[in-house]
């Protein structure tokens, strides 16, 4: 069974029980424009307490909001779902995320409470009808993004639908209805009482989307770039090339890397080629003949990391992110690096996602690429043992050969870790006549016991 053919069953049954019930939201949207829904929601007039007396495995995800999970059978060792909720009407929204209370109702009542018309629409599956109470089906194909009702008032009962406007608008290339741009325009510094959790989750699905630089334009002509990443904004009017011949500003070039790191990156690589020149504002110089960024990677390497803080971004994301900041230049003289220092750079986790940054960068600034293929096919040719070899010695063989413990361990090993990868050790032998040579060079020397 699939979970349609599932979502059909629910219904037939409220159906059976004497009850209505409608697909409800994004599945039918979904199926209008011939697309696979990622899940099914269904409406209607049952009460929770109805819905969980005629299915035998529940979950009351919403009981305060009448809405109950209807699990399955399982499908490859996971249960099927869908989402029950009773039709409603919402009271007050007085932290501007979620109604103080809601009271049941009919359909054409739940329709006028949701946030868009192309979501505001039910489906009949055994019936094969549409129930369009709010014009989603004609807004839908004119290909325009509508609020229902006043959008003001849409968007003051939650204003992270500021944010979903543009990822909407963004995934299913529709236009905004001029009166829901106005108010998402007016309305734009008030996303602040949104979690910063639920705005980054909103970023992750933008930014990972193919059309994701028209969402970004989006959200800067919106003013909502600025409210929640106002460092990107001032990359617009920064001048890209040389002063006598310009090639338009930091904002066009980043949008091009953007459109050059591919359909389907991962968030921090998306985030960071976002956020891969973001340092350049605050560095930014002239000469007679061009202009300067000095340190920028650095610079913009830090702001990353504040902006990764402040929306509360896991660790893991959190630290790819600034990695692939801080290096995205890293790599451009990778045919003159020692070997050593290569080795080392390609064994990290992120490299295919720095190689994609490094990749982009040069595409859209018209550059040769050649270093990226030459990383490429070092990773080819070189063994996971060619780049990230076992150490001859360990922290133990020292201590057995009565050399003190501290910090003098990490650099004996690095030393012995970098000469490997040189291919200047390999053997033991050689192992110990490093170590030997190393603790020679100390000043004061250290004794050995």
């Amino acid at each position: 069974m699939t979970e349609r053919e599932f979502a059909i069953d629910v219904v037939k049954r409220l159906h059976e029980a004497g009850h209505q019930a409608l697909w409800a939201g994004g599945c039918v949207r979904d199926e209008l424009l011939g697309l696979v829904p990622k899940d099914y929601d269904v409406a209607t007039d049952a009460k929770p307490e109805q819905v969980r007396k005629l299915f035998r495995r529940t979950i009351a995800v919403g009981a305060s909001f009448g809405v109950v999970e209807v699990l399955g059978p399982k499908v490859d060792g996971t249960f099927l779902k869908v989402q029950v909720a009773t039709f409603r009407t919402d009271g007050a929204y007085s932290d501007g995320r979620r109604p103080d209370e809601v009271v049941y109702s009919t359909a054409e009542e739940d329709a006028q409470r949701r946030d868009f018309t192309v979501n505001g629409m039910f489906f009949d599956p055994l019936a094969g009808t549409l129930v369009d109470y709010v014009g989603g089906q004609a807004d839908l194909h004119a290909r325009v993004l509508r609020a229902i009702g006043d959008p003001a008032l849409r968007f003051e009962e939650d204003k992270l639908r500021l944010l979903r406007a543009v990822r909407m608008a963004t995934r299913f290339e529709l236009a905004l209805d001029p009166a829901t741009e106005d108010a998402i325009r007016r309305m734009a510094p008030q996303i602040h009482v949104v979690s910063a959790e639920r705005i980054a989750e909103e970023l992750r699905q933008l930014l990972v989307h193919p059309r994701r630089v028209r969402g970004l334009n989006l959200l800067r002509d919106l003013g909502l770039a600025d409210a929640i990443l106002p460092e990107i904004v001032t990359m617009r009017g920064l001048p890209q090339g040389l002063p006598n011949s310009p090639t338009g500003d930091l904002w066009d070039h980043v949008m091009a890397v953007l459109d050059f790191i591919g359909p389907s990156p991962s968030f921090p690589l998306a985030m960071a080629t976002l956020l891969h020149d973001v340092g350049k504002p605050r560095t930014v110089g002239r000469t007679a003949e061009r202009y300067t960024f000095y340190h920028h990677e650095h610079v913009g390497s830090r702001i990353a990391a504040h902006i990764a803080e402040r929306l509360r971004l896991s660790n893991v994301e959190s630290d790819r992110i600034v990695w692939l900041v801080e290096k995205h230049q890293y790599l451009a003289d990778a045919a003159l690096m020692r070997t050593a220092k290569l080795k080392m750079m390609l064994a990290h986790p992120g490299i295919r996602e720095l190689l994609a940054l490094h990749r982009a960068d040069a595409l859209a600034s018209g550059h040769s690429v050649a270093h990226v293929d030459y990383c490429e096919r070092l990773l080819e040719e070189w063994t996971e043992a060619d780049l990230n070899p076992e150490l001859f010695l360990n922290g133990h063989d020292l201590m057995r050969r009565g050399i003190p413990r501290g910090p003098l361990y990490k650099k004996l090993l690095d030393g012995l870790r970098e000469a490997q990868l040189e291919g200047t050790v390999k053997n033991g032998g050689q192992a110990w006549e490093l170590v030997e040579r190393l603790l020679n060079e100390q000043s004061p020397p250290v004794q050995q016991e």
